[in-house]
């Protein structure tokens, strides 16, 4: 078997951070960047080689710091640029690497671009937006075409002063650049050249919806209860996505030891995600695409549940564990972010009984896997979603609340009254919000969770005094502790990082199995993703099971032996790895 290359960041653990929701040193209830650089030498004792921090440019905070107002300097909700150096300085020290949120594909409202764009129809930035006239039906002025936001609504606004629309795919406040402005271009690069030449290294979001369709026409209608209808086959991977990557690849991020990845919503097929990754066509190292996140979202939106079953996710990660390894497509191994509900509530069992088996058992299938591995705060930790009983004002999520306003809207509209059910909406939220991933991390058992000293912009999960970073640390059996040591024997089995993929049992629908194989070495992985005990039988594993090692178990660490027949309990993971095959 032919060995791939082996660049410093596919072995790498990158941990994310929400920092509104980290730590706050100074006591005015959000996270900042003195609280990131305390927090350090935890980090590297985890096992940590890459610090992703979500976005903390200035920004007016409309979509929590994704909509930027200024590339080049530091919101002040989060410190100051000597506070950015002291931390960069303190990542640098322990041997780590930062790696900054860069969010391109539109500002704020409120950046000085916009502020010229909007001015007039004649000044020079007019055409670093995207701007065109309404258009008039039945002697209604409506917007240039019916796209909806993400966010609901039009995605245009219209702008008084000058009479014309803007395109914002997100919300009002975030307009989208004009990628087709070559000029725009150039300020792009400038703005990310700046962190690379520090040694930062980049994830950038939405990086998919920089092109969008020539003519910008109206999108079929779906949904036939709005007028406005989902448009991304019209902006999403467009015509010149690749032209303006590969451009950006040329002239910045080829001249600096870089990791680069790229957030690409709404597209799950194979064929256009590999064309941003592969690396003959020298754009970005890896990308987030969401095919495994959106395993339990219904079409209409992500922000409600539908069940799923373990072979569509068995059949998700198998194909893409096994896509194009030999032309070096690569993966980026997650399954918890800022966008999404917390792991161990949405594939694991976050009953008392079994959060820390489930949350462990996670962490096996998440570092079995081939692929750059991202871990986001507190799934080391094993939180979990916050309960069904808070109410719609304990979401903050713009995405929740104007979803929650939508539908009551339509419903009110519907059924002709002012009071309407709408509780089985927070049912879901409950379930699956982004809000339950930016709660305050969970640090001790003091007021707010060791958080805060003063009042938190957002809610702690109610189960902080006795699930807490400062009790894990101590405990050997914790979720912590056991995250620490499923790292370091990743870090110690290229065949974890590297192997290729068998899925065995395939048609099992309670255990996910697999080997992994690279050079003499194998691995073999066994999940169990229910409570209930079941047996397996191995006897399809290539090469038998003898010579197997146990390596990691989410069962108090105990070794136990492989036989070609397993007894698997409830949640149970388990690693066993052989060094050569025995003659």
């Amino acid at each position: 078997m032919s060995t791939p290359p082996q660049p410093w960041w596919k072995s790498a653990t990158v941990y994310q951070i929400y920092p509104a929701s980290f730590l706050d040193a100074n006591g005015d209830g959000t996270g900042d960047l003195a609280g990131i650089t305390a927090k350090l030498d935890y980090l590297k004792d985890l096992g940590v080689d890459v610090i992703w921090l979500s976005p903390i440019y200035r920004s007016p905070l409309a979509d929590m710091g994704y909509d930027i107002s200024d590339y080049e300097d530091i919101d002040p909700r989060y410190g100051t640029l000597e506070d950015w150096d002291r931390l960069l300085e303190g990542v640098h020290a322990r041997e780590m690497k930062l790696m900054m949120d860069l969010v391109v594909n539109h500002t704020s409202d409120e950046h000085a671009w916009f502020t010229a764009s909007k001015s007039s129809k004649n000044d020079p930035k007019r055409d670093w937006y995207i701007w065109r006239p309404g258009k008039v039906v039945d002697g209604k002025e409506l917007p240039p075409n019916n796209w909806k936001s993400v966010f609901q609504g039009s995605a245009w606004e219209r702008d008084p002063a000058t009479g014309e629309y803007y395109l914002h795919l997100y919300l009002s406040k975030q307009p989208d650049l004009n990628w087709d402005n070559p000029v725009v271009r150039s300020a792009v690069w400038d703005a990310c050249g700046s962190g690379s030449a520090e040694g930062v290294t980049g994830s950038m979001d939405v990086i998919n919806i920089i092109s969008k369709t020539v003519g910008l026409p109206d999108a079929p209608v779906v949904d036939y209860t709005q007028y406005y209808q989902p448009a991304s086959m019209y902006f999403a991977n467009g015509p010149r996505v690749h032209q303006y990557i590969k451009q950006m690849h040329a002239e910045v991020l080829s001249h600096h030891n870089l990791i680069t990845v790229g957030e690409t919503p709404f597209t799950h097929e194979a064929s256009e995600l590999a064309a941003y990754v592969l690396p003959q066509n020298r754009e970005l190292n890896m990308v987030f695409h969401f095919e495994l996140m959106d395993i339990d979202s219904p079409p209409e939106s992500p922000l409600l549940k539908k069940p799923w079953a373990l072979a569509e996710l068995k059949a998700i990660v198998g194909r893409w564990q096994r896509y194009k390894r030999d032309e070096g497509f690569w993966n980026a191994v997650f399954i918890e972010n800022h966008d999404h509900a917390r792991s161990v509530s949405r594939f694991g069992n976050d009953s008392a009984q079994w959060r820390a088996v489930s949350a462990k058992m996670l962490a096996v299938f998440e570092i079995t896997q081939t692929g750059t591995l991202y871990v986001y705060q507190g799934q080391e930790l094993g939180l979990k979603n916050f309960p069904r009983t808070w109410g719609i004002e304990e979401y903050k999520d713009v995405a929740s609340q104007n979803y929650w306003k939508l539908i009551k809207e339509q419903r009110q509209k519907a059924q002709g009254k002012e009071d309407v059910e709408i509780s089985d909406l927070l049912d879901s939220f409950a379930q699956k919000a982004r809000d339950h991933a930016r709660t305050p991390m969970q640090w001790n058992a003091s007021a707010h969770g060791g958080f805060t000293t003063g009042m938190p912009w957002m809610r702690v999960n109610d189960d902080y005094p006795e699930w807490n970073a400062e009790q894990q640390i101590g405990d050997e059996t914790s979720v912590h502790a056991f995250w620490k040591r499923a790292l370091k024997v990743r870090k110690a089995h290229d065949v974890l990082i590297y192997g290729d993929f068998v899925m065995l049992l395939e048609a099992h629908e309670q255990v996910f199995a697999y080997t992994r194989n690279y050079g003499v070495a194998s691995a073999l992985v066994l999940l169990n993703f229910k409570e209930r005990e079941v047996e397996v039988n191995l006897e399809e594993a290539s090469g038998g099971v003898a010579g197997y090692t146990f390596a990691l178990g989410n069962y108090e660490n105990e070794e136990i032996g492989l036989e070609e027949k397993v007894t698997l309990r409830g949640y149970e993971g388990r690693v066993y790895v052989r060094e050569a095959l025995l003659n």
